[in-house]
């Protein structure tokens, strides 16, 4: 189904508390932001981390929060109990395909190796066609400045075009979001995502 409008934000982000307070405001402040301009989220379903501030902060200023968690993470990364709606599946792969098919656009926080293997293969299934929703990275105090150097450098070196580098919304504030969500381009087209 094509929608209208975007609605449902995939937020990825780590799941580390061992991380600078600033990225933890930043995931508070994300969750107020999207609660307050009536924005849903999905995510990984954890109650750890930037995962976990996200999720309470964006309940606490009245988004829905849909979380989807594996059972072998489930008790590692602690569920969190008081989303809107929890799904425990059985793969990572379960996981990342409902994640994608729940949301209109997808949001990048820090994050460590977890949010890095999403973030390219959002970003691959796009260059792929396999969906056409925004992908947003929050630049927050350029943590992800050497990632971006590096895809900018795979479009120079010829091996993706620079089309798709500038496909990618890259943020330096999180107060920037909503802006860029009214002004991102609503999906066209409704594939079928799948795993290659």
């Amino acid at each position: 189904m094509v929608r209208t409008k975007i609605k449902t934000i995939c937020v990825y982000c780590g799941s580390s508390m061992r991380v600078s307070q600033s990225y933890k405001d930043g995931a508070a402040r994300l969750g107020e932001l999207l609660g307050k301009n009536d924005y849903d989220v999905v995510y990984g379903g954890g109650n750890v981390g930037l995962m976990g501030i996200t999720a309470t902060s964006a309940l606490d200023n009245g988004a829905d929060v849909i979380g989807i968690i594996p059972t072998h993470l489930s008790e590692r990364e602690t569920a969190h109990d008081h989303l809107t709606e929890l799904h425990t599946v059985e793969t990572m792969h379960e996981r990342k395909q409902m994640m994608v098919d729940r949301a209109d656009a997808f949001v990048i926080m820090p994050g460590g190796l977890g949010t890095m293997d999403e973030f390219f293969e959002i970003f691959t299934w796009w260059q792929l066609g396999l969906h056409d929703k925004p992908i947003i990275i929050i630049n927050v105090e350029g943590y992800w400045t050497p990632l971006l150097g590096l895809v900018q450098n795979i479009a120079t070196a010829g091996f993706c075009s620079q089309s798709d580098y500038d496909h990618l919304i890259v943020l330096d504030k999180i107060e920037d979001i909503i802006d860029a969500l009214k002004t991102a381009p609503v999906e066209k087209n409704d594939p079928k995502t799948k795993w290659i």
